[in-house]
C-alpha cells in the first residue's frame, strides 16, 4: 500500500484524481466533480479549466466535461460509473450497519481497483481507497473474484516469468478454502494493521467482476464477529447483484 507523501500538494493530488475519474467513468457536471472530490464547487471549476488548458480534459456541447486527448482511449471505459452510483447506498447502509468502512472494487486482470470507499465514524478507521490500484491475489475482494475463476484461468494469469506470485499452488489451495467458505480475508497483506473480509459480486455476463470489502483497524477485527460481519457483507452483495439483474433484464 503506498502512503500518502507526508508533504503532499492538495491541489496537485485533486487534479490527478479529477482526471483518472474522467478517464474511468466518462463525462462529469462540475458539481458531480465538486461532490467526488468534496471541495466547492469554484474550486472543481479552476482544476477543470487547468485540465481543459493542459489537454487533460475538454467539454462537450453540452458543458459536461470528459477525458481530453491526453487521457483518451481507443477502448470504451469501464462501466464503473454506474455500478458505483448503483452500489453506493448500500455500501453506506454497511458501513452505518457495522461501524466499519466498505469498499467497492472492479477486479481487472491481476489488479484490484478500489471505484467506491464508505468511510466509517470512528476516530480509528481505514481510511478512503478510492481510485487504488491493489494487487487482487493479495487484497481480500480480489481474492474472492479469484476463487470464481477456474484453475486454468487463475494458472495462465499467474505462471508469467514476471508473475508477482511465487507458489502458484499455494495460491490455488487458498483459493479452493475462499470458494467453499464464500469470503475471502486480508489480514495485513496489503497494509500493517488492516485486515479486511471480501466477498465476491455477480455481475451480468461482460461485466467486470466486482467485490465488496470490510476492512478496519487489525486491533478491531476478532474472529468471533467473523460470521456477523460476512452475514452482513452477503447481504450487501445480495442486494447490489439483484439491482445489476433487474438492469441487466
Amino acid at each position: 500500500m503506498k502512503n500518502k507523501p507526508a508533504y503532499g500538494i492538495e491541489s496537485v493530488d485533486h487534479a490527478l484524481q479529477l482526471a483518472t475519474l474522467l478517464q474511468e467513468e466518462g463525462s462529469m457536471r462540475v458539481t458531480d466533480c465538486a461532490q467526488r472530490l468534496g471541495v466547492a464547487r469554484s474550486t472543481a471549476h479552476r482544476l477543470l479549466a487547468m485540465l481543459v488548458y493542459r489537454d487533460f480534459a475538454e467539454q462537450d456541447a453540452d458543458r459536461r466535461y470528459t477525458a481530453g486527448p491526453v487521457l483518451r482511449r481507443s477502448a470504451a471505459p469501464e462501466p464503473a460509473a454506474d455500478l458505483r452510483r448503483l452500489a453506493l447506498p448500500h455500501l453506506q447502509a454497511l458501513s452505518e450497519r457495522t461501524g466499519e468502512t466498505v469498499n467497492l472494487m472492479l477486479v481487472l486482470d491481476d489488479q484490484a481497483r478500489f471505484v467506491a470507499s464508505v468511510e466509517c465514524s470512528q476516530v480509528l478507521r481505514v481510511g478512503n481507497r478510492e481510485g487504488r490500484m491493489l494487487p487482487a491475489h493479495l487484497t481480500s475482494g480480489g481474492r474472492a473474484v479469484l476463487a470464481t475463476r477456474s484453475v486454468e484461468e487463475v494458472t495462465s494469469l499467474y505462471s508469467t516469468p514476471d508473475s508477482p506470485v511465487a507458489d502458484v499452488a499455494t495460491l490455488l489451495r487458498e483459493l479452493r478454502r475462499i470458494r467453499r467458505q464464500d469470503f475471502a480475508v486480508n489480514d495485513q497483506r496489503t497494509e500493517p494493521g488492516v485486515t479486511a473480509i471480501g466477498k465476491a459480486v455477480r455481475v451480468p455476463m461482460g461485466a467486470p467482476p466486482a467485490a465488496v470489502s470490510l476492512a478496519m483497524p487489525t486491533a478491531r477485527y476478532r474472529h468471533d464477529k467473523l460470521r456477523g460481519w460476512v452475514e452482513n457483507l452477503a447481504t450487501t452483495a445480495g442486494r447490489i447483484e439483484q439491482e445489476l439483474m433487474s438492469r441487466a433484464s
